[in-house]
């Protein structure tokens, strides 16, 4: 963790604006502008990137898994040139939880790996850049979307630590925590092999 340097105020506020940052749906916001229907009735009823490629629109799929990873990179680099590193960390986590769980939805939001990823690349780039390629190469081997988000997210604290980082280590596992229990039902499936390949309709 780095150190406190930040005042509680601004630190809450950082939270607020982080939280709110990411809870913008752009997973539902792409599906209605591509003319794509209500994600939420689409496939897996996600609003992430995984399930707009369900969908057949490799576009609206790019552009969600771009703009949730940069719902997370731009709260973490507006808070640390406005405040602090501190402040920066808070930032990606509030963003991180306001993909899980959006005000505007009913608290009922997506699983956050695109967002976790773009939080680490601000974060620390070597770190974030590591579990990107981790994604790559599960997703190259596996093709199947949640194997590749587990592994890079279980991962991660062993790249902080390898890539002398250690203070996003407790970030990184806390993240890592929250991933594997949004994707319970996926593990479920990867355990039954019955998890669906990417780009599966």
């Amino acid at each position: 963790m780095p150190e406190i340097v930040t005042s509680l105020p601004l630190l809450a506020l950082t939270a607020v604006l982080g939280y709110l940052l990411g809870s913008v749906p752009f997973g539902l916001v792409m599906a209605r502008a591509f003319g794509l229907g209500d994600l939420r009735k689409i496939g897996s009823g996600n609003i992430g990137a995984t399930n707009v490629l369900r969908t057949g629109n490799k576009l609206a799929a790019f552009l969600t898994l771009v703009l949730d990873a940069g719902k997370g990179g731009i709260a973490v680099l507006l808070a640390r040139g406005l405040l602090a590193e501190d402040a920066a960390q808070l930032a990606g986590v509030a963003a991180f939880l306001g993909h899980l769980f959006p005000l505007w939805l009913g608290f009922k939001g997506g699983k956050g790996v695109a967002t976790f990823l773009g939080t680490l690349l601000a974060l620390s780039f070597p770190v974030g850049l590591a579990a990107c390629a981790l994604w790559l190469v599960t997703a190259a081997v596996s093709r199947i979307s949640s194997l590749s988000a587990l592994v890079a997210a279980v991962l991660s604290p062993l790249a902080a630590w390898l890539l002398g980082q250690p203070q996003l280590m407790a970030l990184t596992i806390v993240l890592a925590l929250i991933i594997l229990e949004r994707h319970k039902a996926n593990i479920r499936r990867l355990l039954a092999g019955q998890e669906p390949r990417i780009g599966k309709k």
